[in-house]
């Protein structure tokens, strides 16, 4: 099969179409047809050697997570799927899942039955992102009907996901954005947009029962505007050891978060999905001899939504 391998840790330009065997899949696992695979900002953190290149280990490896697909082999074990089924999943992750190639294999419960309604393409643009998103608002959060919560990077991949999963739990959703995506967020559900260029959030919020920090640079100054108890979560940069001294002293609340496989949070993705609360936007759709230019346009940060390689 086709696979994209990279012998070293650098730039875009490593990344190469090889020919490597098909996986088989072991009891409890599926094989799955690749249709198409996201592309993450951790894919390329980790291509260079951040993101979890650690636990990735040294070259050679194969990128990606998000996967959407059709299961072409099932292993003993398996009774959730049957071949020819439509799933899709963010399997393994962190360790190494293979998503940039024509065939992946995990376990079956690292999968969840595609909703009609979302192309592959669209299918792939959503795990990891809608998983994020879900995991810490519904499980880290625990969002309440009528909570006010602040995203920064609303506008991002996972940022205009996180809107819809927030008002879908009745919360009030809070922005900070740039005054021209204010129509578009609105129309996600977005109660008030703060352009983070001219307004300073500090000075306009307050009693905040939660913020999530998408960008990874906003967690002091967020502190304040949290009611006490509050949760600050800080999801690409983590949380460091002052900063939660801070919130401590504040009486606030403030921790990391990496997402990590999740059928429950799969199935209220595809809830969401199939009921019209949850929808995904692609940018830009790339071929897999085209994933080079994917990690350009995704390192450049000017996508408008999530990008996605077309495998098959």
């Amino acid at each position: 099969m086709r696979a994209v391998l990279q012998h070293e840790f650098g730039g875009p330009e490593v990344l190469a179409i090889e020919d490597v065997p098909v996986p088989k899949p072991i009891p409890t696992e599926v094989q799955v047809r690749v249709h198409a695979a996201g592309v993450n900002p951790v894919d390329t953190k980790s291509r260079a050697g951040r993101g979890v290149s650690r636990v990735l280990g040294e070259p050679p490896f194969c990128l990606g997570w998000d996967v959407s697909g059709v299961v072409t082999a099932v292993a003993p074990g398996v009774t959730r799927f049957k071949v020819g089924e439509e799933v899709f999943g963010m399997p393994w992750f962190p360790r190494q899942a293979g998503a940039y190639a024509e065939y992946v294999t995990a376990p079956s419960r690292h999968f969840a039955r595609k909703p009609a309604v979302l192309s592959h393409e669209e299918a792939a643009a959503l795990p990891l992102a809608a998983l994020t998103a879900w995991q810490v608002i519904v499980d880290t959060i625990q969002i309440q009907e009528g909570d006010d919560l602040l995203i920064h990077g609303a506008a991002g991949g996972v940022g205009h996901l996180a809107i819809q999963v927030a008002k879908a739990r009745g919360a009030n959703v809070i922005g900070t954005a740039r005054s021209e995506q204010a129509d578009q967020l609105a129309a996600l559900g977005l109660d008030r947009l703060v352009d983070y260029r001219e307004e300073r959030f500090e000075e306009l919020l307050g009693d905040l029962d939660a913020v999530i920090d998408f960008v990874g640079s906003y967690g002091e100054s967020s502190l304040p505007v949290l009611r006490p108890g509050g949760m600050l979560v800080s999801v690409p940069s983590g949380v460091s050891q002052d900063l939660l001294d801070a919130a401590r002293a504040a009486r606030r609340r403030a921790t990391g978060f990496l997402v990590e496989p999740d059928p429950v949070g799969l199935a209220g993705l595809c809830h969401l999905i199939e009921a019209g609360h949850l929808r995904v936007h692609v940018d830009r759709v790339f071929d897999l001899d085209q994933v080079a230019e994917a990690h350009r346009l995704a390192e450049a940060g000017h996508s408008g939504g999530k990008i996605v390689i077309r495998v098959v």
